[in-house]
């Protein structure tokens, strides 16, 4: 950058002040920077400068029908999308419980195929309680035996003087008894088990019935006649028979 020129054509060394203030200090006015008033083509302080254009908008017609329509749909979508879900949680709360109603009866069964399986040993320890040969170290197994199938679900059933039930008993004989009312259970020869709602074994038991019925049903089955026993048929022969009551023989 040149440096201004002195009196005597030599060039001045030192700082050049420059005033770029925007307001004029003697005048008070606002100056304007060199240029900016031809770029834009409009001096600041003219009329022109301060002028918006604003562009009128048309004004919107709203149609009461239409809009009454689309509300309508939106309802209508409303009520369709409420039922929809609904029904998916109605079908998902059948979904949960047959699924836990499949769950405790595969668990039924499995228990049920282990549990089977050891009858034999419950009713071995059983005879053997009955006949005091449960002692020793044989007892507490069987104990700890019985006790872990019970925590498993299993129950005895089957004894004297129960009602007689065919869906839970295996009735091995009839026995009429005028004391008797109803079939009554008389004697258990093996008891029943049973695991939850499922009849591992029946009891079989030896049933005490009316006695008027018995006799009733014992008299029925001894008044049918044999058809094939001697002597049984009371048919009269025929004339054309032979030894029948035809005409004289000459």
């Amino acid at each position: 950058m040149a440096l201004p020129e002195n009196e005597n054509g030599e060039e001045q060394q030192g700082p050049v002040v420059r005033d770029r203030r925007r307001i004029d200090p003697e005048t008070g006015e606002l100056r304007t920077p060199e240029g900016a008033a031809g770029a834009e083509g409009v001096a600041p302080d003219s009329p022109e400068a301060d002028v918006e254009v604003v562009e009128e908008e048309e004004p919107v017609v709203v149609d009461g029908a239409a809009e009454e329509g689309e509300l309508l749909k939106a309802r209508e979508h409303v009520v369709e999308l409420t039922n929809d879900l609904k029904r998916i949680q109605a079908e998902y709360a059948n979904y949960r419980k047959r699924v836990e109603r499949d769950r405790v009866a595969v668990r039924e069964q499995a228990m049920a195929q282990v549990v089977g399986e050891l009858l034999p040993i419950i009713d071995d320890i059983g005879r053997a309680r009955e006949h005091d040969e449960l002692t020793g170290g044989f007892k507490s197994v069987g104990e700890s035996l019985e006790a872990l199938v019970t925590k498993l679900g299993l129950k005895k059933y089957g004894e004297q003087g129960d009602e007689f039930d065919p869906n839970v008993h295996e009735a091995l004989t009839m026995v009429p008894s005028p004391d008797a009312t109803v079939p009554t259970v008389i004697e258990v020869f093996q008891p029943g088990y049973t695991i939850g709602e499922r009849v591992l074994r029946p009891a079989r038991v030896v049933v005490a019935g009316p006695g008027d019925d018995a006799a009733e049903a014992a008299e029925s089955a001894e008044s049918q006649p044999g058809a094939d026993e001697p002597g049984a048929s009371t048919e009269e022969p025929g004339p054309d028979q032979p030894g029948g009551t035809g005409g004289d023989n000459q």
